[in-house]
């Protein structure tokens, strides 16, 4: 999952990257229940360990009992965006199966065809593709194709465009995929899309686009091919702090999303916090004095973990990073920089 500073995208585009922590309405799960009148659903927080753990046989016993196949976990979604999310197409197929929809969508906004795609999951965008996920979305949402940039999944981007994904599709601030390809440093994804005819010249509803973020965050190779030559060298002559602080979101590492998915179990089951907690404690500690493979002091990176004391298993998480200034390189006075090769 990603996980946004602050200033990152998350916190300014509204896309959920880290628990997706799902607002409680109607029953005590936080959702109008159609079950069985003398069914008592699983709590959301159990439900989506079972998921999560792959346990198709207790999901069915429960859709048998009479379980709304649209049920939600306390994160993420329903159980049908779950599976998509961890890639598990017998767990897809039961929810299909007895009803799910597959279009429909989670607090934030996300389908399961996106989640699919964040998880960079082939064979089940095909698979929801192919029982009627919406490929391109009304302008102003958030697509397959964005998530599948912004994760950096290369071969994923291709085959969705070749399926006939919009390639400057709009998400809820006006950003599009090669926007959000430029912002989350995956260089490889955003050469694809110039190359496919994206439209370098689009800006978000803020001003931002594809030339302005290749700034801010030092892709300089990449603001090149964004901008002509005149361009770019005026875009390179301004002062650093035009562009903007370079903070954004981070992937949280594996091992501590695993430990968290440990700890929800853990509390479901009413054992004993302790150790776990001990374990997130150190693992906090090592990544803030390292950012993630990015070339910045330690001082400038902290991984933020909270929860609320009235629900301890729903913790969140976040790594902030800040990069040092970066300074242009000298140059002779009106000498334009190379293009790139």
């Amino acid at each position: 999952m990603l996980i946004s500073s602050g200033g990152g995208w998350r916190a300014r585009f509204g896309v959920l990257a880290g628990l997706f922590i799902l607002a409680c309405s109607g029953t005590a799960s936080g959702q109008v229940s159609s079950e069985k009148p003398d069914f008592t659903p699983p709590d959301p927080v159990r439900f989506g360990n079972v998921i999560e753990m792959g346990d198709v046989a207790q999901v069915e016993r429960w859709l048998d009992q009479g379980l709304d196949p649209d049920y939600r976990a306390n994160r993420i979604g329903t159980g049908l965006m779950i599976a998509a999310w961890e890639g598990n197409l017998p767990m897809l197929a039961l929810f299909f199966e007895r009803g799910a929809d597959v279009n429909r969508v989670n607090q934030s906004g996300e389908q399961a065809l996106l989640l699919a795609a964040w998880k960079g999951h082939r064979n089940v965008v095909d698979w929801l593709l192919a029982r009627g996920a919406a490929l391109n979305r009304p302008a102003g949402q958030w697509s397959a194709l964005h998530y599948a940039a912004f994760s950096g999944h290369r071969d994923l981007v291709t085959h969705l465009l070749e399926r006939g994904a919009e390639i400057d599709a709009r998400s809820p601030n006006g950003s599009t995929p090669l926007m959000m390809a430029i912002y989350e440093g995956k260089p490889e994804v955003a050469k694809l899309l110039i190359a496919r005819g994206a439209n370098t010249r689009l800006k978000n509803e803020w001003g931002d686009g594809a030339l302005e973020w290749a700034m801010r965050f030092n892709q300089f190779d990449m603001a090149r091919q964004i901008g002509s030559l005149e361009e770019f060298a005026a875009a390179a002559n301004q002062p650093r702090e035009s562009w903007g602080e370079d903070r954004r979101s981070a992937a949280m590492p594996p091992d501590l999303e695993k430990l968290i998915q440990a700890r929800s179990y853990l509390a479901d089951k009413g054992l004993s916090l302790t150790d776990i907690d001990r374990n997130i404690a150190a693992l906090r500690a090592r990544y803030a004095r390292k950012s993630l493979g990015r070339d910045v002091p330690p001082r400038s990176s902290a991984l933020e973990i909270s929860a609320r004391k009235s629900s301890p298993e729903q913790q969140k998480a976040r790594m902030v990073t800040q990069p040092a200034p970066y300074r242009l390189p000298p140059r002779a006075p009106g000498k334009l920089p190379p293009r790139a090769k």
